[in-house]
């Protein structure tokens, strides 16, 4: 609500005031420390604006703003006191931030007309939020709609790899844990420069000449690269660099980053995409996680990710299979077996490819020229 105000005052008196004056005009919820305005954040949350007294026992409006501030950066924060000392005001700009200070007693229009200010911010910086966030999104469906159609082998990998990055972070308290779906979904988004014979022997764990496997190696620094271009994606370029980074330091790009000191997210990808290989192997999960282990005795994972990997999952949406013709494809499907023309020539959909608005449309086109073997095999989640 734009118009939810917190009001925290150790005087029960000025609360009750304030509130009778404003309860017409705006949704009122008080607190008398600085301890219960963090609980009523807690309960309650969004607030636009905040109002906190300066001077109250074991936490003041300083701490408290500072508080919000970290946790709750969008919420706009005011300052009333009636103790207008220098020093607690530059406690209150160097640690709250806040938006404005004003002083008791404040006469009702003059507080009107500042909190109207403080929810006019309020929807400034939410608009602001929701409009990047929507940009951010759209940019992404975009590159992962390109990779599908330019190359299908590489979304479908990228698919596949995003489902087993989700175990971990379901799994794990990771910090922006969007940042690693992100890296996981654009994980491949370099291949877009690699032949399609070449991506085929990668993921299907054919040997590599050599200067194949130096082409290879080179996609994750090209999909860095790209990403890189957009903003707030900073992070997620640089776990996508790393994706092929051994723990122990081996791999690229050839620095001397090795350990802890590889970016988690990094870490984890590393990990979902050689998973991937060995299930694309055709090896049973038991097979897998020996061949994980051996591995991590020569250094190439960290081994606690690899003990979180085996933990069983806590909850996974279920799936069924099924056959659907080309008109029933949606977006909630998955393919389950490679899309062959009616000659039997592979097509731009492989196993375990998500199925995308784009996706569909190119289909379209595709079965008008030269046909598509129908009915598709495909998994979708099992309504519950």
């Amino acid at each position: 609500m734009e118009n939810k105000i917190l009001i925290v005052d150790d005087d029960e008196n000025i609360l009750s005031s304030l509130k009778r004056q404003f309860h017409n005009k705006y949704s009122i919820v008080t607190a008398v420390s600085g301890k219960q305005g963090l609980e009523e954040f807690e309960k309650q949350k969004p607030f636009a604006v905040v109002i906190s007294d300066y001077r109250m026992p074991e936490m003041n409006g300083a701490e408290f703003l500072a508080k919000v501030r970290e946790k709750y950066p969008n919420t706009v924060r005011f300052m009333l006191t009636g103790q207008a000392d220098m020093e607690g005001i530059i406690d209150v700009i160097n640690q709250g931030q806040v938006f404005r200070f004003l002083t008791k007693p404040c006469p009702p229009d003059l507080m009107i007309k500042n909190i109207e200010d403080g929810i006019a911010q309020y929807r400034l910086i939410t608009a602001e939020k929701i409009l990047i966030e929507k940009t951010l999104s759209g940019s992404i469906k975009v590159l992962t709609d390109i990779l599908a159609l330019v190359s299908p082998q590489a979304f479908s990998r990228a698919s596949r790899v995003r489902r087993i990055v989700q175990e971990f972070i379901d799994k794990m308290n990771i910090k922006n844990p969007w940042q690693l779906e992100i890296a996981a979904m654009l994980s491949q988004i370099g291949c877009v420069t690699l032949p399609d014979f070449l991506i085929s022997k990668v993921y299907n764990n054919k040997d590599l000449l050599p200067n194949e496997y130096t082409m290879f190696q080179n996609h994750p620094k090209i999909g860095s690269e790209m990403i890189a271009n957009i903003p707030r994606l900073k992070q997620v370029a640089k776990i996508i660099e790393y994706q092929e980074k051994l723990y122990n330091g081996r791999g690229v790009p050839r620095d001397d980053l090795a350990g802890q000191d590889i970016p988690l997210g990094a870490r984890i990808l590393k990990l979902a995409l050689d998973f991937d290989t060995l299930i694309q192997s055709g090896l049973k999960r038991d097979s897998i996680m020996d061949a994980i282990r051996q591995r991590v005795t020569l250094g190439w994972y960290d081994e606690q990710l690899v003990e979180i990997l085996e933990r069983p999952v806590v909850k996974r949406k279920k799936y069924v299979s099924g056959e659907v013709s080309l008109s029933k494809l949606n977006e909630t499907m998955i393919l389950a077996d490679d899309l062959l023309n009616t000659k039997g020539t592979l097509l731009l959909g492989s196993k375990g490819q998500e199925v995308t608005k784009s996706f569909i449309y190119r289909l379209i086109n595709i079965e008008k020229n030269e046909g598509i073997r129908q009915p598709v095999k495909v998994v979708y989640p099992l309504d519950e």
